[in-house]
């Protein structure tokens, strides 16, 4: 797992308006959780915090800390816990990190990638579905695996690979439920088949003209009736 040293600073301005001058700055506010201790919040570079997050360990990149509160200076090893961004443009707004410790286990999520193509696809025309992008996982910070690789090449239409199929990994313990589905090899679905316009509207049209030819039959057979009733009635 590589380890990336990012330059921060305190800063003592909270609330909106401080955050949205920040960012015009071209800083990215954040905070530094740790549990059971007081909450520090920080301005780090986008670039150096881009740069952080776009590494091949994405979000699960360790990150050293150099903080600068004035003269003095600390460092603290975190992870990105959370990260806020602009539903419009998808910037970034605001990360949490959280401080850990190299001899420490910690519980972060990784993604999974299908490797191979199976026989289910390739000789028996079927489609291949991946059910769950990442998986739980709990280790050392330095043994986070990037992405876990889950072998489908034998998987035939109706098969299925599971959490339990993940091949074990020194020092890492998967923690989703054995029996979730990763992926499955199913039949390709049938095309629905489409009923012209013309004869759908006739399928509404026709029992509306049965019950109005039924309506006139009734009252025909009603004036007939009437015809002949005597005249003193």
């Amino acid at each position: 797992m590589e380890k990336i040293m990012i330059k921060s600073s305190t800063r003592k301005e909270l609330g909106k308006n401080a955050c949205k001058s920040l960012r015009k700055g071209g800083f990215i506010p954040a905070i530094v959780y740790k549990g059971g201790k007081e909450s520090l919040p920080i301005l780090i570079e986008s670039k150096d915090l881009w740069y952080a997050m776009h590494t091949e360990a994405g979000e699960n990149a360790i990150i050293t800390l150099d903080i600068a509160d004035g003269k003095k200076k600390s460092k603290k090893t975190v992870i990105i816990q959370e990260t806020q961004t602009d539903s419009v443009n998808d910037k970034l707004l605001h990360v949490d990190f959280h401080e850990i410790s190299l001899t420490e286990k910690i519980k972060v999520k990784v993604p999974v990638s299908l490797k191979g193509e199976p026989v289910g696809v390739r000789e028996e025309d079927g489609v291949l579905s991946q059910v769950i992008w990442e998986v739980e996982v709990e280790c050392l910070p330095m043994e986070i695996p990037e992405r876990i690789e889950v072998s489908v090449e034998e998987l035939r239409i109706g098969d299925t690979v599971c959490v339990k199929d993940i091949e074990t990994l020194e020092g890492v313990q998967v923690l989703d439920e054995p029996e979730q589905a990763i992926a499955v090899v199913n039949l390709p679905q049938a095309e629905e088949e489409v009923v012209p316009e013309e004869a759908a509207a006739e399928e509404m049209e026709e029992p509306e003209l049965i019950k109005k030819g039924k309506k006139e039959e009734e009252e025909g057979a009603a004036a007939e009736e009437g015809e002949q009733a005597p005249s003193g009635e």
